[in-house]
């Protein structure tokens, strides 16, 4: 069941990824296209409460500022990795994001305590490295543009790693042996149990407007009106509504496979969806490559596999994870 949901998380997001290349060059409003995702998936999560597809949660009041602070923390992701693309090459920017499974480790075992195999560890090296070589190109940045682009990586790893806990049913141990007795309170407040579909209706009401603040804090609102009053036609309106549907049927498999396969699976199948992209670019948008980015490639896919079987072999004779 959780290789469907990654196989469907794979489709999904390679998807989204080459239509919003094609979306941006004819809408190039970043922040406007995101708040576009963020209500859709409003619109889309309560049409399906209206059909009885989930039952909402009756959360705590203080559960509700959890959820405003997830939202926060979702946004400014956002907001941090488009100002650092103006500030670095795309190809730099994507080899630093190619970390990010090393930071979400490092986040679980600092938030969870958790403990990642030998062999596991070992698979990640070639995903790792496999991007960096498939990305390989015109390294240019400056300082600010350095710790933007590691903040946002940063903030990626922690925004997959929180999604899951949120999620999570799994309420831990409070010995002594465990987590301190603080650290263990705040995460048990973060395990709200929830089911996928009710995080994101409940989330995407707050980025859109945490979007629209951004967009027009940045004057992108004041350009999308003047390309609306003069550009925008049928065809676009309706390219950016399929855009939304994509988006938020992303959203839905996206939160379900890191509830059923975990943060660390997420970041690595997000690296390996980025070097398919790439290979889809060849064919589709005439991209073209030399051997370094064509041994990144095959590395990247190659690594993933490797860590595909690893974690499942695991999963079938291990079980999940340790915690110290």
């Amino acid at each position: 069941m959780s290789s469907t949901w990654i196989s469907l998380y794979f489709i999904t997001n390679l998807g989204l990824t080459l239509y919003n290349k094609g979306v941006l060059i004819h809408f190039p409003f970043p922040y406007t296209l995101t708040a576009l995702h963020a209500l859709c998936g409003s619109l889309g999560g309560r049409l399906l409460v209206e059909h009885g597809a989930y039952r909402p949660k009756r959360l705590a009041f203080q559960d509700e500022f959890v959820l405003v602070g997830f939202s926060i923390l979702y946004t400014v992701n956002i907001a941090v990795s488009n100002l650092s693309l103006g500030l670095v090459t795309i190809p730099f920017h994507q080899v630093v994001r190619a970390a990010t499974p090393m930071f979400t480790m490092m986040i679980s075992y600092t938030l969870l305590h958790t403990r990642y195999s030998s062999p596991k560890l070992f698979s990640l090296l070639p995903v790792v490295v496999g991007v960096g070589f498939a990305t390989y190109g015109d390294y240019y940045f400056t300082a600010w543009g350095l710790t933007l682009t590691l903040s946002g990586t940063f903030l990626a790893a922690l925004k997959t790693v929180v999604t899951n806990i949120l999620q999570s049913t799994n309420t831990g141990s409070a010995t002594s042996s465990d987590l301190r007795t603080v650290h263990n309170s705040v995460m048990l407040s973060l395990r709200l149990q929830m089911s996928p579909l009710d995080l994101l209706t409940r989330m995407s009401p707050l980025a859109f407007i945490q979007c629209a603040i951004f967009a027009h804090l940045s004057g992108e609102l004041q350009r999308v009106r003047r390309y609306s009053a003069h550009e925008m036609t049928a065809f676009k309106m309706s390219a950016l509504l399929v855009n939304g549907f994509l988006a938020f049927a992303l959203n839905i498999v996206s939160f379900t496979a890191n509830k059923k396969v975990g943060a660390l699976s997420m970041t690595v199948a997000a690296n390996v969806k980025q070097v398919l992209a790439i290979a889809s670019a060849i064919f589709l948008f005439n991209l073209s490559i030399n051997l370094v980015n064509a041994i990144g490639i095959s590395l990247t896919i190659l690594g993933g596999a490797a860590y595909g079987y690893v974690d499942y072999y695991e999963r079938q004779h291990a079980g999940p994870p340790k915690k110290s």
